[in-house]
């Protein structure tokens, strides 16, 4: 069988609900750590951890959301310090740091609407395969 075709067939109730709680994990840690974008991936990955060896579906969303909080805390990241040396040293307020504050802002919003429907459909027992993300799980998520 394909990757595709062992997402395809329906998970169980606990299987579900594992794979919905891998996205339910980075929202939580993002409400509870929002001034340090590492909270959200160290949070996604002790849940990743502790469901490494359980289904492949499982597996599969656990990885995706992994992969996504990876690329968030890049993001945020550069922010947060960019932020930081405005804040404490003569660095001053410009356009591109707007830009990229709105850009960065767009693309939490984009990530945190995303995982929202993700958690939703997943739980759901469907399987939601991000744009590039979903790609690269399928390159590092091998079924057993």
């Amino acid at each position: 069988m394909t990757n595709n075709t062992l997402l395809l067939t329906t998970p169980s109730e606990h299987e579900a609900e594992a794979a919905s709680n891998s996205y339910l994990m980075s929202l939580v840690a993002f409400i509870a750590g929002l001034p340090l974008p590492i909270i959200n991936l160290i949070a996604t990955f002790i849940f990743y951890l502790g469901n490494r060896k359980g289904t492949y579906f499982v597996r599969w969303h656990c990885t995706q959301a992994l992969l996504s909080q990876v690329s968030m805390l890049f993001i945020n990241s550069f922010g947060f310090w960019w932020t930081i040396s405005i804040l404490f040293s003569d660095e001053q307020i410009s356009n591109r740091y707007i830009a990229y504050m709105v850009v960065a802002f767009l693309y939490n919003l984009a990530e945190f609407i995303a995982t929202i429907y993700t958690a939703i459909a997943t739980r759901k027992g469907k399987h939601v395969s991000w744009w590039f993300f979903g790609d690269v799980t399928n390159l590092v998520c091998k079924p057993v």
